[in-house]
């Protein structure tokens, strides 16, 4: 089982605990940001592998940011592989 508490650039979050089972996504939990759509991010994303999940999450921008909470995940997730 690895963990990473990841510590997210540029959005609402603050960070991001991830655990992932062979590859797998057991949980993610953010600290700060929208609670509602990130406990629906954190749902959807549970059982995905790491790598369909960075693939589906990877460049969404929120705003005008040039990052969002499912980006920041995407490379919490890369950064764990």
């Amino acid at each position: 089982m690895d963990t990473l508490n990841y510590k997210t650039q540029g959005t609402c979050s603050r960070e991001i605990d991830i655990t992932l089972k062979d590859g797998v996504i057991d949980s993610v939990q953010f600290t700060g940001g929208c609670h509602g759509n990130l406990q629906g991010v954190s749902a959807l994303v549970k059982g995905m592998t790491a790598q369909e999940a960075i693939s589906k999450l990877k460049g969404i921008r929120c705003g005008t940011k040039s990052t969002s909470c499912p980006d920041q995940l995407a490379q919490a997730l890369e950064q764990m592989l």
